[in-house]
């Protein structure tokens, strides 16, 4: 598999964003249109289509929730071992556990096409909620935790309620009709080149210089060790190979690089989460066509 193309839109990114070009403005914009417009409509489009009455649908669940409970138990037990203050065990939960979205459902739709990008939809519905709850719990914990806190940033989350969307018109039975589903795809279309774009806008090389060891040992661990667990969850459960592979990339992704906002908004250690997210995303580069082709995917 090619995968080339969407680490070369993230350089572009990059680049684009260093040389100032269109502007120093345009990508906060352009990430939230991105966030609150394109990417909900990708979502809506891949869920009101996807195959929610497939079988394997609470086999995928039970493997999501199987890999993440596993990883978040260890991450529990090394707080307790390193005595993490929360704004270092809030970093290393969203390293481990939060994933890049549009650099999977990119990978995704290159695999398996419109099929593929249903069950990823499907996924995201399942783990987007999930990954915020631990997240914002990791960050916030020692400062006493409100239901308020704990629940505003999903019930807001733009792609939860494209997942919520797309769920209730595929059981419906309405579909997109009118043209709808249409428009849809074209936004779905431009959402996954932009969103790659602005992940690497968003990399901060600068920030590789200190903590080298806490950067290197959190992308070990996501870009080898939680793929390596997801597939094991997956085998172990019997899902079929497309949905096992589905699982496995989000589980073999860099984190997402909104949880670099989270972690500031949230008085985490959000240097050491930049480094995290840019280290990630430039071995992912060689880690990801390594897993996948070991997988056999």
């Amino acid at each position: 598999m090619a995968i080339w193309p969407l680490f070369a839109l993230i350089v572009a990114g990059h680049l684009m964003r260093r040389w100032q070009f269109p502007s120093e403005s345009f990508w906060p914009g352009a990430e939230r249109l991105n966030y609150f417009i394109l990417f909900p409509a990708l979502l809506i489009a891949s869920l009101a289509k996807a195959p929610l009455t497939d079988p394997a649908i609470p086999r995928l669940a039970l493997a999501v929730f199987s890999a993440l409970g596993i990883g978040w138990v260890v991450l529990l037990l090394l707080r307790r071992l390193f005595k993490w203050p929360a704004a270092r065990f809030g970093v290393h939960t969203q390293a481990q556990l939060r994933f890049n979205t549009y650099l999977g459902l990119a990978i995704v739709g290159n695999l398996f096409g419109t099929e593929g990008l249903g069950i990823a939809a499907v996924l995201l519905a399942l783990m987007v909620p999930a990954v915020n709850v631990l997240s914002v719990w990791a960050l916030t914990a020692e400062r006493g935790l409100s239901p308020r806190t704990l629940l505003l940033p999903i019930v807001k989350n733009p792609l939860i309620l494209g997942c919520v969307i797309g769920a209730l018109i595929n059981l419906s039975g309405i579909g997109l009709p009118g043209g709808s589903d249409r428009l849809m795809s074209l936004m779905a279309a431009s959402s996954l080149p932009l969103g790659l774009l602005c992940v690497g806008a968003a990399l901060q090389p600068r920030e590789l210089s200190a903590q080298l060891g806490p950067l290197v040992g959190n992308s070990v661990v996501r870009l080898l060790l939680m793929p390596l667990l997801a597939w094991g969850v997956t085998q172990y459960l019997g899902l079929p190979s497309m949905e096992s592979a589905v699982v496995v990339v989000f589980f073999a992704i860099p984190a997402a690089t909104a949880s670099y906002v989270l972690t500031r908004q949230l008085g985490g250690d959000a240097q050491l989460m930049a480094g995290v997210l840019t280290l990630q995303t430039l071995l992912a580069i060689a880690s990801l066509p390594l897993i996948l082709g070991l997988l056999g995917f």
